[in-house]
């Protein structure tokens, strides 16, 4: 049994002790805190007699790592998914500690010659694992974090590896990582950071200060439209101008010259002095200048990351290197950043789904690629339904909800699957409302594998809410059960005239759902979120209507028709009553498919533990069954690719992980943000997200009160709230005519 770590408590001074007993210098850090203050703290030896002198009254304990503690280096896992792999990759050692938010998420070693390496996510920047060495410190316990929980006491020894060894196996578990959110990264194209030097900063003749400065601005990432792209590019105005004292006028040249080119759209000019302005103007937490008095930079170093200036708004973490400008030295934990809607490469499957969602896009007059996907692979679940399973007895049944405003091309997809349906002769499986529980159990009593295209989900859970009467309440129980039965058997009511209640074997009830964005979430509540529902709904949004076109036929092909009619007519199993009591056929997994899948349920039990511990209810409930959703999707996309002879490879298991992995962090911002637990709360959200839509997050108080629709009164009450959690600051300042009034959301800057 390995002992990880000790969470006995000690008092600073004799865990200082103890530390500095095994041969490693240690630094006090101010109480709650995770950064010295000490100035040279690297640089810091103390001894056992100097220890009464720092650690006499509460304060935070900090290991210098590297070659002043005798080659101690620190593992850090920044996330889940590396937390839950790490045994995998990383060599055996009885020395772990963390947190109860962060359980074992530093493993330390003895690596002589180690130097400290960073890895982050490809896409947001975020920090997946780092191998920390000289030059760096680790906060251990009995120290006490920020969230007020306990750090652990190191008292496991620590393993003794090679450098070489411990920065091969962290490079490796990064890169799993990596491939599990977002599959196999392409290799980065080489370039000649000296000829790019060359070639870039010459223009203008820019000065040292500001070659030093377009080295920083190199490598902040671009703004991009609808991924935080305000918050970017302040970021860099910020840089320039606070950061490097450059003046407005000649930041303003730098950012259009150097900058603009790379967003997606680029800024007007007008746009970047606004952004310059505000820079130049707003207050700051780093004095003025605080980057002239930083480490030279060499010119288009990969490894300089400023991102942490807009960590808040999008996500990004903090580097070691330009720690200061927040108060820790870790990003944060939480998987909650938006990652967005779903990139396009995500909405395909390989095969019959492609096939029909191209009939859907050809023949709508507004194609829709998100919803012409959900309808497919609704389509796809149903005919798999009660024919196939994986070896793990997950099945094809779904909940797709499609998220779109009115005349975006909802219908489409559902005239696409009912003209194939009907066309090989399975329109009774066809519904279309939930009239009542009891009626549900009905139809999947005369049809057990039926699917279900509804354009009332958000109608049908607003009911649910306000209804005073048992019939909606029926209705959730009835879907909830019916999509945990599809491996079993769900015991229909016991009618008038009939001496024993009867069964559906297997139901497979498939969804395929359509709502407006605003009233879908308006009409959840805390409880819709736990109770089961929404974790069973995969909710893709798919509010941007595509361009016009002249109408198509929307008939099915004859391959479609084919492919369709060969599902009709399998009936796996034996005997006659195999249309009631079927054998669905196993799909197997290829070995590495398994391999994938089996970490995809990892990094899903690590999101899970972590919500656990913050006590977030809506978090364990969606997490739990993510991993379920991987492994049906990976059975879709196996179906889909060969409906004859179906394998679940590496690709299936691959893009069912890179899906459910995006679109849960998805589901739950977006809940985060709209669901209230009271019509106040729900003014409060509105608020902050008429902020949020608006340029840098701020709004003038008039205008903003009058988007509210809020008496005077209550408006105030609810600003007033929102400042006082510090979600939202007040903007005061004198201008040439009456004084600007207004607010600024707190996170958008």
């Amino acid at each position: 049994m390995v002992a990880e770590s000790d969470t006995r408590p000690a008092s600073p001074l004799d865990a200082a002790r103890d530390y500095v007993r095994r041969g490693w210098s240690v630094v006090p850090v101010p109480f709650k805190r995770k950064r010295p203050v000490l100035k040279e703290w690297e640089q810091l030896r103390l001894t056992d007699t100097e220890l009464p002198g720092y650690f006499d009254q509460p304060a935070n304990i900090g290991l210098i790592l590297g070659e002043p503690s005798g080659w101690l280096v620190d593992v850090d896992l920044d996330c889940a998914e590396a937390r839950a792999l790490a045994a995998d990759y990383l060599p055996p050692t009885p020395a772990r500690t963390g947190r109860p938010g962060a359980p074992a998420s530093h493993w330390w070693y003895i690596a002589d010659g180690a130097k400290t390496v960073q890895h982050r996510d490809p896409v947001t920047k975020q920090m997946i694992v780092e191998l920390r060495s000289t030059g760096g410190q680790t906060v251990v316990g009995p120290s006490i974090h920020p969230t007020g929980q306990p750090y652990d006491v190191l008292t496991g020894e620590p393993a003794v590896v090679s450098a070489a060894m411990i920065t091969t196996c962290v490079e490796g578990l990064a890169k799993r990582v990596i491939e599990l959110r977002h599959g196999e990264q392409p290799a980065p194209p080489v370039r000649n950071p000296n000829a790019l030097a060359v070639d870039r900063y010459r223009v203008d003749s820019p000065t040292d200060v500001e070659r030093r400065a377009l080295a920083y601005l190199d490598t902040l990432p671009p703004a991009i439209s609808g991924n935080g792209g305000h918050a970017a590019t302040y970021t860099a105005a910020t840089v320039l101008v606070h950061g490097f004292e450059i003046e407005p006028e000649r930041a303003l040249d730098l950012l259009v010259q150097y900058y603009n080119p790379r967003c997606e759209p680029p800024w007007t000019e007008k746009e970047l002095r606004h952004k310059v302005t505000s820079a130049a103007t707003k207050p700051h937490q780093q004095p003025r200048g605080w980057l002239l008095n930083q480490e030279r930079v060499p010119l288009a170093d990969p490894g300089v990351d400023i991102s942490a200036l807009v960590s808040q708004a999008t996500g990004f973490t903090t580097p070691a290197s330009i720690v200061a400008f927040q108060d820790c030295d870790e990003p944060i934990e939480s998987s909650a950043g938006d990652p967005g809607p779903l990139p396009d490469e995500l909405l395909r499957i390989p095969g019959f789904v492609s096939e029909v969602m191209d009939l859907s896009l050809g023949a709508a007059p507004y194609p829709n690629v998100p919803l012409a996907f959900c309808g497919a692979v609704a389509l796809q679940a149903f005919l798999g339904g009660r024919k196939v399973r994986d070896p793990a007895d997950n099945r094809t049944n779904l909940y797709l909800i499609g998220l779109a405003y009115a005349s975006s091309g909802k219908e489409f997809p559902r005239k696409v699957n009912a003209a194939t349906l009907h066309a090989v002769g399975l329109t009774k499986s066809l519904g279309e409302s939930f009239a009542s529980g009891e009626g549900l159990q009905d139809s999947l009593n005369d049809n057990p594998c039926m699917l279900f295209q509804t354009d009332e989900i958000d109608g049908l859970l607003q009911s649910i809410n306000k209804a005073k009467d048992a019939r909606y309440e029926n209705i959730l129980g009835t879907l909830l059960k019916m999509y945990s039965c599809a491996n079993g058997f769900y015991p229909v009511r016991k009618k008038a005239g009939k001496q024993a209640a009867e069964t559906i074997e297997q139901p497979c009830l498939v969804i395929y759902g359509t709502a407006i964005p605003n009233e879908y979430y308006s009409a959840l509540s805390e409880r819709m979120l736990t109770n089961g529902f929404f974790a069973r709904s995969i909710i893709v949004d798919a509010i941007k209507r595509g361009d016009g076109q002249e109408p198509g036929d929307f008939h099915p092909t004859p391959r479609i028709q084919e492919t369709a009619q060969y599902w009709a007519n399998f009936n796996p199993g034996k005997g006659n009553l195999e249309k009631f009591y079927p054998t669905p056929k196993i799909v197997p997994y290829t070995d590495d498919a398994k391999a994938l899948l089996i970490d995809a349920r990892k990094a899903c039990e690590a999101e899970y533990k972590l919500a656990e511990s913050r006590g977030d209810p809506v978090g364990t409930t969606v997490w739990g069954r993510t991993s379920e959703h991987i492994r049906k999707l990976a059975l879709i996309y196996a179906i889909s690719v060969n409906h004859r002879e179906p394998s679940i490879d590496t690709s299936a298991a691959r893009w069912a992980t890179r899906f459910m992995l995006h679109q849960t962090r998805r589901m739950l911002f977006m809940a985060q943000g709209h669901v209230a637990a009271n019509p106040f709360h729900a003014e409060c959200l509105k608020a902050k997200q008429k902020l949020r839509d608006a340029p840098d997050g701020t709004l003038p108080h008039s205008v903003l009160l009058k988007r509210m629709k809020l008496d005077a009164q209550s408006f105030q009450k609810m600003m007033d709230t929102l400042i006082d959690q510090g979600d939202v600051l007040p903007i005061n300042k004198p201008t040439a005519g009456r004084p600007f009034r207004g607010y600024q959301l707190i996170d958008a800057t």
